[in-house]
């Protein structure tokens, strides 16, 4: 059974925005709409996307790769270790990607670490007029302990304990 634990989002959200190239207008567009409550955030963006995104609202934008050169995979990460609270990502359901299968490993990691994702206007409309943009937020988020220490083929797979470490000692490396 996966045991469930609490992540609290603070006010001010990290916000990752992703569009494919037939989607970037319409990601533009939004955003233009939406400027005043993406200034409330912190943003984060693959590629073009940041780029035209900083440059079309003149706010910061942190810049990944472009997605196919590794941007959905930076995102991905991101959101595995916690640093992304939110997605908003405009893609192209009738055009084929070189990096189909990053998109479709971001598009699980929201799912798995339980990510708010807004895939067109009308969610991320919808997303984006919930009080819940302007508040904490109390994400639940599962505890794959039990997935981590399952037993395959007779192999115990439970992590190591992490050692403990006294103040101002450095870890090795």
């Amino acid at each position: 059974m996966v045991q469930q634990q609490i992540r609290e989002i603070g006010e001010k959200k990290h916000i990752a925005l992703i569009a494919h190239d037939y989607k970037k207008k319409d990601l533009l567009e939004w955003a233009q709409y939406n400027r005043g409550t993406l200034a409330q955030h912190i943003l984060i963006g693959t590629g073009t996307t940041g780029k035209l995104v900083e440059e079309t609202l003149g706010l910061p934008v942190i810049q990944l790769q472009s997605g196919p050169l590794g941007g959905d995979q930076q995102i991905g990460a991101k959101i595995a270790e916690g640093e992304i609270d939110f997605v908003i990502f405009f893609w192209d359901p009738l055009e084929s990607q070189p990096h189909d299968p990053d998109v479709k490993a971001l598009l699980r990691l929201a799912v798995v670490w339980n990510i708010p994702i807004a895939c067109n206007r009308a969610s991320a409309d919808f997303m984006f007029s919930s009080h819940l943009m302007s508040e904490p937020y109390e994400r639940i988020l599962p505890d794959y302990l039990a997935y981590r220490g399952r037993v395959i083929d007779g192999i115990d797979t439970t992590p190591a304990p992490k050692p403990e470490q006294d103040e101002g000692e450095q870890p090795e490396e």
